[in-house]
């Protein structure tokens, strides 16, 4: 059994997980609060978006360790290792992120003068996904 891209598949398969629960966790909320407010649902939808940019860590990870793998300079099972980990702080990063942006559409509805300063919050919370990728591309 072969055994070489197991890694990849977590690191990617992690990450998507996590932006789509992350996505359906603010894009809840997102519904809830148009359906309250009259205008600006275009700002609800973007925030209830952020999530899904965790997807795009996964994937890249995918292409450069599946590539590392095959070039010989990173091992399947390390690659299981960095991808499971990786994969699993970019998934939680994303999980947060949506329950933060969930919160930030909520509190924005009823003051709208709040909105750009929750991003303040989704921006540290994808930081922690920025950093698990770029610590797994340093140990590759």
């Amino acid at each position: 059994m072969n055994l070489d891209m197991v890694g990849p598949a977590l690191a990617l398969g992690l990450s998507a997980i996590g932006s789509s629960i992350g996505c359906g966790i603010a894009g809840m909320a997102s519904h809830a609060v148009m359906s309250r407010v009259e205008e600006g649902h275009g700002k609800f939808i973007g925030m209830a978006a952020a999530p899904s940019s965790q997807i795009i860590y996964g994937f890249i990870l995918m292409l450069l360790m599946s590539r590392a793998i095959q070039a010989g300079t990173l091992s399947p099972l390390s690659g299981i290792g960095i991808g499971f980990s990786s994969g699993l702080a970019i998934m939680a990063s994303a999980i947060y992120q949506g329950k933060v942006c969930a919160t930030g559409i909520q509190a924005s509805a009823k003051q709208p003068a709040i909105f750009g300063k929750c991003f303040a919050a989704v921006g540290i919370i994808e930081s922690f996904a920025l950093f698990a990728f770029v610590f797994a591309l340093l140990i590759m």
